[in-house]
């Protein structure tokens, strides 16, 4: 794979000494990004989603000003220092930010101008990775998520996903359907196995897994990269749950949020995709003001996030499966964005503990967080908040940067 970057320099100064200058800056930055870069001719790299410049020499201003409205905003420019390269570099981002568009230097030592350009390059990335994709809706937001509602068109317009609204109806017409062979062709799945072996009660542990074998045609059926769930319809109509499926869903890739709360998928999609971390959603319980930590829990998780796992009933109706993991102790990330697709919250955090409360849902942790707890009695982003392994709260800072205006990387 390969970057594609076009080339800015001065006839005035002597070609062939530029051009070694260049390829000799670029090879030191390529070995430490790993990846190549590519030439580009202008009618090419008008149709790129990474605007990088490398800018050679000095007086190549008025160049920049003929083409600059072709090319999409943010503005990167690459630059070593030779030949008054930097400062023609000052001068054109003075000029694209009189003009009301951003851009950035890229300049310093070949370990700092390798890590931005890294950088920059996986928020590249997981813009493509979203764009496009389809997002499942099974059912309405569940009713106590007043705040959680999304403007699909928004959603659309912002990072490219599709939202299909299917109805609960199908999910149960699928959920009819399953029978003991669907269920049989599981059997050779070590996580299920395992699964069925720490089952407490095997006929709940079988309707689950009806559950969970439709969720996956719903998503055949739609191409589904994303879904959610009014999980809560399920409980008085197959008198089960969705946290099965959910957890297993979630470990095969397919990003799933309960309760129909879709800027909870939304998080969830974009930590996913930046941290390449499986995800947790999580109500949190409770806050320790003096010593900034809160409890999490909820009553599913994704299988290859914990160290180990017991299974339990759901914790608000006493009926059907939910999942109590342990997840290892260590640095965390927490992250939520609001329903407006603008705002957010994000928080590295250090998992302290697991907790076995009775009163909670079933898998629970506290977690000291670095920024102030009170964050969530004065200007919280809804209920639900979403955690990974790994601090990753920097990245997710940058993303959101350029996604709060709709600017695609």
């Amino acid at each position: 794979m390969s970057i594609r970057l076009y080339y800015l320099a001065s006839p005035v100064h002597d070609e062939n000494r530029v051009k070694h200058n260049k390829m000799e800056f670029l090879s030191d930055v390529e070995n430490l990004v790993g990846e190549n870069f590519e030439d580009c001719s202008f009618d090419e790299i008008q149709n790129n989603n990474l605007n990088l410049i490398f800018v050679a020499t000095g007086g190549v201003e008025g160049q920049f000003k003929e083409i600059y409205r072709e090319f999409k905003e943010p503005y990167f420019l690459l630059t070593n220092g030779e030949d008054n390269s930097f400062a023609a570099s000052l001068e054109i981002l003075t000029f694209l930010k009189q003009q009301g568009l951003r851009g950035e230097i890229l300049h310093g030592s070949i370990e700092y101008v390798s890590k931005r350009i890294k950088r920059i390059n996986k928020i590249n990335e997981v813009k493509e990775k979203i764009r496009g994709i389809n997002i499942g809706v099974i059912g309405k937001p569940s009713d106590w998520l007043i705040a959680s509602n999304v403007n699909y068109k928004d959603l659309n317009e912002k990072f490219g996903i599709n939202s299909i609204e299917i109805g609960t109806d199908e999910l149960l017409e699928e959920i009819s359907k399953i029978d003991e062979k669907d269920l049989d062709s599981l059997n050779e799945d070590e996580k299920i196995m395992v699964l069925r072996e720490k089952a407490f009660n095997s006929e709940s542990f079988k309707e689950a897994l009806k559950i969970y074998v439709a969720l996956e045609h719903i998503v055949d059926k739609y191409d589904l990269k994303g879904l959610t769930i009014r999980c809560f319809d399920l409980l008085s109509t197959v008198h089960n749950t969705a946290c099965i499926g959910l957890s297993l869903l979630n470990d095969e890739g397919i990003i799933f949020s309960c309760e129909g709360d879709v800027p909870s998928l939304i998080s969830m999609l974009i930590l996913n995709a930046l941290a390449e971390k499986p995800v947790f959603m999580a109500n949190p319980s409770s806050i320790d003001i003096e010593r900034n930590e809160l409890i999490l829990a909820h009553c599913t998780i994704p299988l290859n996030m914990v160290e180990d796992y017991v299974l339990d009933t759901h914790f608000e109706s006493g009926i059907g499966v939910g999942i109590h993991g342990e997840i290892k102790d260590g640095q965390a990330t927490l992250f939520k964005l609001n329903s407006n697709l603008q705002d957010y919250f994000v928080s590295s955090i250090d998992i302290k503990e697991n907790l076995y409360h009775k009163n909670l849902c079933r898998t629970q942790i506290r977690v000291y967080m670095d920024k102030n707890v009170d964050y969530f009695l004065t200007n919280p982003m809804g209920n639900h908040h979403l955690i990974c392994k790994g601090d990753y709260s920097d990245i997710l800072d940058e993303f959101m940067k350029y996604s709060r205006t709709g600017v695609i990387l």
